[in-house]
């Protein structure tokens, strides 16, 4: 089925996305129906099983539209700002009065669910890639190490984060710019390189 901009099937596919964000946030992933979902965004179950089929199938085009419409990432010239602009893109997002609760559900039923893990992996690894050009372009100003994996940097930025949002009320900017911080200390310390080629002869015995 294809979305136009602006046709009626890019409005259905809105107005059912917005319903299992609600329903979602209401109920959990357990209490996700389509259903329910096709009587809150007032169109026929028919559409919804037709163009989702099963839950996780939704969930996982629920988590592209939020990829595809997050904030883009900005770009200073230096490292340390740019990572605390993620991590407070990121601090944001979770402490959303909508985005919170969704993505506590999505986590959770990550745990159980394989569709929905694996459209986990796929959000993020959309969102790594979108952060991940800063860490390029610091280790080309030098700032960072050579050999410096940019997706391990911009993941130990949010995983701070996540771990507030899953034990604590949720994470504060202060938690933010800490998080941006040590990732950029450890990044500038080579915590982040990836290993080089084994040195030849290394494995052999002296003599």
């Amino acid at each position: 089925m294809e979305f136009r901009p602006g046709g009626r099937t890019a409005r259905v596919r809105a107005a059912v996305l917005r319903a299992a964000e609600d329903a979602l946030i209401e109920n959990g992933f357990a209490g996700l129906d389509l259903a329910d979902v096709a009587r809150r965004a007032v169109v026929g179950k028919t559409t919804v099983y037709r163009r989702w089929g099963t839950v996780p199938a939704l969930v996982a085009e629920l988590l592209t539209e939020m990829a595809a419409s997050s904030s883009p990432r900005t770009e200073s010239g230096w490292l340390d700002e740019d990572l605390r602009a993620n991590a407070r893109l990121v601090q944001r997002t979770l402490t959303d009065a909508r985005q919170g609760p969704l993505f506590r559900s999505i986590l959770a039923a990550a745990l159980t669910d394989a569709g929905t893990a694996a459209a986990l992996r796929d959000f993020y690894e959309v969102r790594v890639a979108e952060w991940a050009p800063v860490v390029e372009a610091a280790v080309a100003r030098g700032e960072l190490p050579a050999g410096t994996d940019p997706e391990k940097v911009i993941r130990a930025v949010s995983a701070p984060l996540y771990y507030r949002l899953l034990t604590a009320a949720g994470p504060e900017e202060a938690d933010a710019d800490a998080a941006a911080s040590v990732a950029a200390a450890a990044a500038r310390a080579g915590a982040f390189r990836s290993p080089g080629p084994p040195v030849r002869g290394a494995d052999r015995s002296a003599g």
